[in-house]
């Protein structure tokens, strides 16, 4: 029997005492699927897996997808995405270094976007680098009856490498033309039902959210700010301190977060997997 502790008012769980090396049987797995519905982001303590465990836990919860950025995808493992800031001896990166600088949600800019995402610490800084997850039911829940009003049924425009991403060359390579052509913007409600749990929740992220639809662009651009700013107050918002061999699977239908970057000469070096989700409505 394995332990649930909740980490925060805001959002997340710690697992403790489960072995992802191992098979689940249905009874475990239901319920750390129900914990992962009640909490939306659930850290696996003290996991020694390998990628074929990583990938086969993670099919437990759907079916996976690779990544626009297939150079940084693991070898064999396309399922994996490396998350990483080391580096090859000719000096380039070995995985995806500038992954989730800004407050996102996976794969919002597919037409398919992701339900949740499993990233493994395989090497983490002796300090720094934590990542931040918000909630944004929460988010939702506590707008004014007024912004639930002007928002509902309205529609975003999503899309990777949006002129709301800033990044160098060196941080995060351009997409070549055929990579572009393979995720081309899609159109996703502001305010999202989760398929699982039925409640709504704040759809919008200032990385792969270009504009707000069907209003003036002035204040749609205003609109996008007042509503990822009021996504990000503190209480809304879970600070995770990465321990080696950390687990953290967290929910993209109602969670955003955003990756700290780790200290000068400190090496971070993860694999992500990525569930597909649903079309949001």
């Amino acid at each position: 029997m394995f332990e649930i502790n909740a980490l925060s008012d805001a959002v997340g769980a710690e697992i403790v005492g489960l072995d992802l090396a191992q098979p689940l049987d249905d009874d475990t797995f239901g319920r750390v699927h129900q914990a992962h519905l009640d909490h939306q982001v659930l850290v696996f303590r003290d996991q020694e897996i390998t990628p074929e465990q990583h990938i086969a836990f993670s099919r437990r919860f759907g079916d996976l997808s690779g990544h626009v950025y297939e150079q940084f995808l693991l070898s064999g493992h396309p399922e994996i995405l490396k998350v990483s800031n080391k580096k090859t001896p000719e000096g380039d990166f070995v995985g995806l270094n500038s992954a989730g600088r800004r407050w996102h949600s996976d794969l919002s800019y597919a037409e398919i976007p992701s339900l949740g995402s499993l990233l493994y610490a395989l090497e983490i800084p002796p300090s720094g680098g934590d990542t931040l997850f918000n909630n944004m039911y929460s988010a939702y829940e506590t707008l004014p009856q007024m912004t639930k009003d002007r928002i509902a049924g309205l529609k975003a425009e999503f899309l990777i490498g949006s002129a709301r991403k800033y990044y160098t060359e060196n941080e995060r390579p351009a997409l070549t033309s055929e990579q572009l052509a393979s995720v081309p913007s899609v159109e996703h409600p502001v305010v999202r039902t989760h398929p699982e749990s039925g409640r709504k929740a704040l759809y919008v992220n200032s990385a792969h959210t270009v504009r707000i639809l069907g209003i003036d662009n002035a204040e749609a651009e205003d609109l996008l700010t007042e509503l990822t700013e009021h996504s990000v107050k503190p209480e809304f918002v879970y600070r995770h301190k990465w321990q080696l061999h950390d687990l953290v699977f967290w929910d993209n239908r109602c969670c955003m977060h955003i990756a700290e970057p780790p200290p000068e000469g400190a090496n971070r070096h993860m694999h992500r997997t990525t569930v597909v989700g649903d079309r949001p409505y």
